[in-house]
């Protein structure tokens, strides 16, 4: 207690009391003196004896009861210190910046190391970050888990509490005078969230189990064997439902249709569905190799849900390429498998429909705008291209929405400064929102994700919405979109566009410049015809080669400059190869009109070095760091993209990694890689 202490309240008022008194005495002496002057004299007599009696109590009783105060003060926060150490309840105080200050027993048997809780809780539990102590005079309840048990931790911020001896509260040095404290009372769920995992292992999972390529794969082999193969499958696929104990029902010659209980699905998972690799491996003669699809729903949905969700993973995995196992949980996704090349379908059913369905399309609106992805590249402006000449033929205005013209792209851009197009064909994002109105059909080619496109703007804006892309869906992709064209295992975006134009009709021809445009998109997407080209792609080429295309004016498109050249031979030699197969290197920015597409000429040109599996080139441009990743057969650079926000293709992907330095960049490349190893999938 301070010195100088004054009683207040109504302690004050009980102490003070009988000095009131006096005036009333007073007042009755003052009376009788009119009535009796004998008692008047009597009554003043005691009358003084009082009032000295109580002036003596109340100067020297009252420090007597001051120290009585302190001493019961004292001692009631020595037994609230007591009930608090003893308390059942985990209980703690930390500074505002989370520094443990004290802690009752039961906390102190909680944490392992306490000097390590002083320098931070979250050193303890790391659940509870700087970002999750409350800033205001609130309450937050933070989840953490600490020896196998759960518990739900609530922090309270406590403002101008004064705590200090005497005072209602906690009695310890380390907090006298603070003003802002943060209590933490922790109550265990354990047993709860084993109740809940218990639960969720009962919940059932809906399935959905494709083979990709059923009809191929008959077609490949002799009658006799036909039979056997399926057979083969179906002993699989049923031994491996057998074994995670599904109820499965074949629903047709291609399809399966499992529930399962959920404490299973960790087993899948830890295996990386091993029944992708034992289909794969069915070998009677066949000349292609049989590929399934799975798709899983999970969650706390309904029933109807979970199928929905099984249902949607199953496009994902057929949107990718087939091949893969696609996890969902309501918005969330998890991708296995999908290592190998998509094995490419001869059959041109599909791009017949597509096209059937985009003439229809174009023909209900006015006008077309068509956009590929941001600093857009060859094949996405080529395929803008086309799809601006099927417009026009259908008697629409279209026009092609593209900024920046990069380097790769300036020489076919400029063919198009003639009096043969309109002079609004291309136009920037703010000319282009407003032309978009109920009567614009907006098309984006190469590129499915619409944070990704010239102008995500437009997305929002434009009510129907066509997607044309050759890059493996991602789980975020467009969902707006009416039509959604994807073919993983076509080579470009062009050779799509090339294939729907064809069945388009209506006298569709293209023009010279039009085809060349296309022509160059397949040479850069396939490297010169090296990498994805089947027989659908040399098809493509020659209806393009057909429609006028001169290859050797294409080929002088690509000429590079001097300085480019230079700076391609400095990254090469400047190149590290981690653990002797996968090459790093970092491409300059300055002085290059295009650093994006320097770099992927960069990438491409390390996997001719013996021995490389993979290459990955960084470039540093705008803020961000630009990885192009390519690869021949030997690794999936785009399910490594993607666990770095990114995506692609399986030997050409790429991503954008921001708020990062370049040496950070390369050691986040070598961790990727050295997880995808550990995983089995490098």
């Amino acid at each position: 207690m301070r010195r100088g202490l004054k009683l207040r309240g109504t302690l004050r008022a009980y102490l003070t009391w009988p000095l009131i008194l006096n005036l009333l005495f007073a007042a009755l002496c003052i009376q009788l003196f009119f009535v009796n002057r004998k008692a008047c004299v009597l009554a003043g007599i005691y009358f003084c004896i009082y009032l000295l009696a109580t002036l003596l109590v109340h100067f020297t009783g009252r420090k007597k009861i001051r120290r009585d105060l302190i001493q019961f003060a004292a001692n009631y926060g020595q037994m609230q210190m007591t009930l608090f150490k003893e308390m059942g309840i985990p209980y703690a105080v930390l500074s505002e910046d989370g520094q443990l200050l004290w802690g009752n027993d039961k906390f102190l048997d909680i944490i392992v190391n306490k000097k390590a809780a002083r320098r931070g809780i979250s050193n303890i539990f790391p659940e509870i970050t700087y970002n999750k102590l409350p800033k205001v005079p609130e309450e937050k309840t933070v989840h953490v888990e600490a020896g196998g048990h759960y518990y739900s931790c609530t922090l309270q911020l406590i403002v101008d509490r004064g705590l200090g001896v005497g005072d209602n509260s906690l009695v310890f040095d380390q907090v006298i005078n603070t003003q802002r404290i943060i209590a933490m009372y922790m109550y265990e769920e354990t047993e709860v969230i084993n109740l809940e995992k218990a639960r969720e292992a009962e919940n059932l999972v809906v399935g959905l189990l494709y083979i990709d390529n059923y009809d191929e794969l008959i077609e490949s082999i002799d009658e006799v064997r036909q039979s056997l193969t399926v057979a083969l499958i179906d002993r699989k696929v049923n031994k491996y439902m057998q074994a995670m104990d599904a109820v499965s029902k074949k629903l047709e010659k291609d399809k399966f249709f499992f529930v399962f209980k959920q404490s299973h699905l960790e087993k899948l998972i830890s295996e990386r569905f091993s029944i992708l690799e034992e289909i794969r491996n069915i070998n009677l003669g066949n000349d292609q190799s049989a590929t399934i699809s799975i798709g899983i729903g999970v969650g706390n949905g309904s029933f109807t849900e979970r199928y929905e969700w099984a249902r949607v993973a199953m496009d994902l995995a057929l949107g990718r390429g087939g091949d893969q196992a696609v996890i969902k949980n309501g918005d969330k996704e998890q991708f296995f498998g999908g290592k190998r090349v998509q094995i490419e379908r001869n059959t041109r059913v599909k791009a017949r429909v597509k096209a059937h369905v985009l003439k229809e399309l174009i023909e209900g609106k006015e006008r077309v705008l068509v956009m590929g992805h941001s600093i857009g590249d060859v094949d996405s402006f080529g395929a803008s291209v086309g799809i601006y000449r099927i417009a026009r033929t259908l008697n629409r205005k279209a026009h092609i929405v593209l900024n920046e013209v990069t380097s790769s792209v300036r020489p076919i851009r400029e063919r198009f400064d003639s009096k043969e197009y309109e002079k609004d064909m291309i136009v920037d994002n703010e000319q282009a929102k407003e032309l978009v109105d109920d009567t614009t059909l907006l098309v984006i080619v190469d590129v499915n994700k619409g944070d990704y496109t010239e102008c995500p703007e437009l997305i929002d804006m434009a009510q129907s919405v066509v997607v044309i892309d050759h890059h493996r869906q991602a789980g975020d992709a467009i969902a707006k979109a009416v039509l959604f064209y994807l073919e993983p295992y076509a080579s470009s975006a062009c050779e799509m566009v090339a294939e729907v134009s064809q069945y388009i009709g209506n006298g569709l021809r293209l023009r010279a410049a039009e085809a060349e445009a296309m022509y160059a998109g397949i040479m850069i997407d396939t490297n010169f015809f090296s990498n994805k080209t089947g027989v659908r792609t040399f098809e493509a080429m020659a209806y393009l080669r057909r429609s006028g295309a001169d290859a050797v004016r294409v080929r002088k498109f690509f000429r590079e400059d001097i300085t480019e050249y230079k700076i391609k031979a400095a990254a090469i030699q400047d190149t590290e190869l981690y653990l002797g197969e996968y090459a790093i290197a970092e491409s300059s920015a300055e002085k290059v009109e295009s650093p994006t597409i320097l770099g992927a000429k960069i990438a491409n040109s390390l996997l001719d070095i013996n021995g490389v599996k993979a290459s990955f080139v960084l470039t540093k441009y705008n803020g961000k760091i630009y990885i192009s990743a390519r690869s021949i057969d030997e690794l999936n650079v785009q399910v490594m993209m993607e666990r770095l926000g990114g995506g692609g293709h399986i030997n050409v992907a790429g991503a954008q990694l921001k708020d990062m330095g370049m040496e950070e960049a390369k050691a986040v490349i070598r961790e990727t890689i050295d997880n995808m190893i550990t995983e089995g999938e490098a």
